[in-house]
């Protein structure tokens, strides 16, 4: 059941999140509702998911109780402002943010934590 209208992979279950991260050497979820702080960061993901190929990304909904696996983790002690945003690098937390990001901020991120050989160069 959908909860969120993005054109990115929705994970519904702790368990399918902790799936992905095993499967993935790189991968970013965004744990949010459809609200004005959430919605820019969807249309940023939705926008480098065509170029980075070399990350997974997905959405989780905040209000789901299965969200608990990021609502709850340590890394997001403290954060006050949706979406919660969260970077595995090789099944492990490499960073994890909270409120609206902008394109600059995200991709600082992504070239920090992410390896970019893969990413053709335009």
């Amino acid at each position: 059941m959908k909860m969120l209208q993005t054109n990115l992979q929705e994970i519904e279950t702790a368990s399918e999140l902790e799936g992905i991260i095993a499967e993935n050497d790189n991968v970013m979820v965004c744990c949010g509702r459809m609200g004005p702080m959430c919605i820019p960061v969807y249309d940023l993901m939705e926008e480098m998911e065509e170029e980075r190929t070399d990350i997974k990304f997905a959405v989780m909904a905040f209000d789901f109780p299965e969200a608990h696996i990021i609502r709850n983790a340590p890394e997001c002690k403290g954060f006050m402002g949706l979406p919660f945003t969260m970077y595995y690098k090789n099944g492990k937390v490499a960073r994890a943010t909270s409120s609206i990001q902008n394109m600059e901020q995200v991709t600082a991120v992504l070239d920090e934590h992410f390896s970019t050989s893969n990413v053709e160069k335009a």
